[in-house]
């Protein structure tokens, strides 16, 4: 919510999810006790303070009681005693009944806000819950009457840890690269006005920041005149509040303030994309006056937000005891990393800034790709749940069986369409190709197991050598990562390998092995599309075989065929006799992660074991165009497209094909989340199964099949 904003009291009336005075007698009590409703157990070894509200949104709010329980709080009603504090929204209206009763009772407020990366919409909006809170003491960070914490900790912490300050680095750019904000849902693919503007930035009236510095209606018309006498004859373009453009509350200008160079702006355009256009920037105390700073700015400041008075911004009335210079790195590390406490939604536990971040990233990026909904062509009728799952949150998606009626339906309602890359004859003009991830499930897509990623693809797939796809630009992008993001990738290719994650996930035994130099052959499905579309000379498993024995006589030649191969779903089996003649050992139902461990060389054509053997550090020889090959990691013998010059390392591999390429969802909270939450639930956490209603689904769809003249 806004600075200041009246607080889950407002929420419980107007959220559209929220249940104000809708809870049971059992629940109340349980409430009353302190027991948040989504666990039974407190964080912490110490015994939680006792934190009486007199707000009932404190009540209904599960996210909010459950963050404060993390933080070592309990919540609860009646007269607070010795050892206990009040908890109060900020200075919303319902606050003063809790600083009365803290004043009678001599104890402190413990002043609550959201956090300054707080959801997708207002908390008016959707009833969406903040990703975290900002917890306070002394005071409250938007009112330079007095101290808060986060000025306290501006003005007396060092901040000169490197590690910190890295991390500060890192987070600006990566809100910048992703287009976060406090509310995220903004759409990077809106074209931003032409650049060369003055930015005035408007809020909502009575916004509690504007009423402890004394601010209204002839603040802003003051600061609109300013922004004109400072910068004549430049365009002024007026930012509208979100909870202005959304109807919830209303601003300081409107359209009787637009003309004479001067105009509004109130879509879901990019503030980065914004801040990157304008010449100066004016404000009385928005967030976006601190994103100004972290762009570049050095942003007019007509209230006393947070961030004035440390160097950073011209201020016209910043507090006097504010004589501190900080650099952006600093002011960011202590209002984004160290004052906030953020809340993991998809473990139930407090979070690092970074884990809040990815996982704000994940619904920005679900939001921005659905919001328009789609149009979906050519899927299995098993896979549409799944996909319903995965794209249609924001709005349902439709399914079509024919290319002409899908592309109708799409133009008509202003949707996107998606079609099963795999699938299609022709793809209609301006769809996105859908496929698996490759962090995909725990069991086989043939088996009709759904899976927790999948890829969206605006330029071609990732299988197709012939055209370049967007995981291709990825890659030659990924050539120059941020040390962030060179870490990250690191860190999640260490995990799949601690804990064992490939692409399905099967568990199997491992027998003892020749000695020698191991070279592993992985087999494939023949008719799959990468062979048919990159596999190059060599395109059955024989020939493999064959091809590897030919180049490595005297190694010990492992045989692994493919789950669905040997499963009898997929052709590609290779004749008993055969693979006892060129392989040393033939390896059925092996667990993948484990023969990895204990091979010295991989041979394949297009395998995604190719890409996991790389993860573990084992070499790999390519005969077809796999992804993966052509960018300098591997030995490839194949026909690698000349446009794949770029030399990148592993990690920008992992951050491409893992990080930035595929969507995620979580199969606990059934919400989009960062492979980080894919991978660890791969490993140990609750997974969907095929049901009997998948199965009969599939096979309904397979006598029809031959009436789908368009798919293969």
């Amino acid at each position: 919510m806004e600075q200041g904003d009246l607080g889950p009291d407002r929420h419980a009336r107007h959220g559209r999810h929220a249940r104000h005075g809708r809870l049971g007698a059992r629940r109340r009590r349980r409430v009353i006790r302190g027991t948040p409703p989504e666990t039974e157990e407190d964080a912490g070894a110490d015994a939680p303070r006792r934190l009486h509200v007199y707000n009932g949104g404190f009540l209904t709010q599960r996210r909010v009681r459950r963050i404060l329980a993390l933080a070592g709080y309990r919540v609860t009603l009646g007269l607070p005693g010795p050892g206990d504090m009040v908890g109060v929204w900020g200075q919303s209206p319902t606050a003063r009944r809790g600083e009365a009763i803290a004043a009678r009772r001599d104890v402190p407020i413990l002043r609550v806000e959201d956090a300054f990366l707080r959801s997708l919409f207002p908390g008016r909006a959707r009833g969406e819950p903040p990703l975290g809170l900002l917890l306070d003491r002394r005071g409250v960070h938007f009112d330079g009457r007095a101290p808060s914490d986060l000025e306290h900790l501006l003005a007396t912490h060092p901040l000169d840890d490197t590690a910190l300050l890295d991390r500060a680095r890192e987070g600006i750019a990566r809100m910048r690269a992703s287009h976060l904000t406090k509310y995220a849902a903004v759409d990077p693919d809106l074209d931003p006005p032409a650049p060369g503007y003055v930015l005035v930035i408007d809020q909502t009236r009575g916004d509690a920041s504007l009423r402890a510095c004394g601010a209204g209606r002839a603040r802003f018309r003051e600061m609109l005149a300013q922004a004109r006498d400072e910068n004549p004859g430049a365009r002024i373009l007026i930012r509208t509040h979100p909870e202005t453009a959304g109807g919830h509350r209303p601003g300081h200008f409107g359209p009787e303030d637009a003309g004479d160079g001067v105009a509004l702006i109130s879509g879901p355009h990019s503030p980065w994309q914004l801040l990157e256009g304008a010449v100066a920037v004016y404000t009385v105390s928005s967030q976006m006056g601190f994103e100004a700073i972290l762009a570049g700015h050095k942003p007019r400041v007509f209230g006393q937000p947070f961030y004035a008075g440390w160097g950073l911004t011209l201020d016209e009335d910043a507090p006097p005891r504010r004589a501190r210079r900080l650099t952006r790195a600093q002011l960011f590390a202590a209002a984004m990393i160290l004052y906030p406490v953020w809340y993991d939604p998809y473990r139930d536990r407090p979070a690092s800034f970074e884990e809040a971040l990815s996982a704000l990233e994940a619904e920005a990026r679900a939001w921005r790709e659905d919001r328009r909904g789609w149009v979906a062509l050519g899927m299995r009728l098993w896979k549409r749940a799944p996909l319903q799952r995965t794209f249609g949150h924001e709005r349902r998606m439709i399914f079509q069986d024919r290319a002409d009626r899908a592309a109708e339906r799409a133009a008509r309602t202003g949707r996107r369409l998606m079609v099963w890359a795999g699938r299609a004859a022709e793809v209609p003009e301006g769809a996105l190709r859908v496929e698996d991830g490759f962090l995909r499930s725990r069991g086989l897509g043939a088996e009709l197991v759904p899976p927790l990623s999948l890829v969206l693809d605006d330029l071609g797939i990732y299988y197709d050598p012939a055209r370049e796809s967007r995981l291709e630009r990825l890659i030659s992008e990924a050539a120059e990562l941020r040390p962030g993001q060179r870490a990250r990738a690191e860190a999640l290719a260490r995990e799949l390998v601690r804990r064992g994650v490939t692409k399905y996930n099967l568990s199997g035994t491992l027998p003892d092995l020749p000695a020698g130099r191991r070279v592993l052959v992985p087999g494939q499905v023949e008719d799959d599309a990468s062979i048919r579309l990159g596999a190059g000379e060599i395109r059955t498993n024989l020939a493999l075989l064959e091809a590897a024995r030919s180049a490595n006589p005297d190694a010990v030649i492992l045989y692994k065929p493919h789950p669905d191969v040997e499963a009898g779903l997929r052709p590609g089996a290779v004749p008993e006799q055969e693979a006892r003649r060129l392989a040393d050992a033939v390896l059925p139902r092996a667990d993948a992660a484990a023969l990895l461990a204990q091979v010295d060389e991989v041979w394949t054509m297009t395998s995604l074991m190719g890409f996991e053997a790389l993860l573990r550090g084992v070499p790999v020889t390519t005969t077809g165009a796999p992804f993966y090959a052509g960018w300098g990691l591997t030995r490839d013998l194949g026909p690698i497209p000349p446009r794949r010059r770029a030399r990148v390392e592993l990690a920008g591999l992992v951050h491409a094909a893992l990080i930035a390429y595929p969507r995620y969802i979580d199969p606990v909270t059934g919400r989009p989340c960062p492979p980080e939450v894919a991978a660890e639930r791969l490993a140990e956490g609750p997974l969907p199964r095929p049901g009997a209603a998948n199965r009969a689904l599939a096979k309904l769809q397979g006598l029809f099949a031959s009436r789908a003249h368009l798919w293969r």
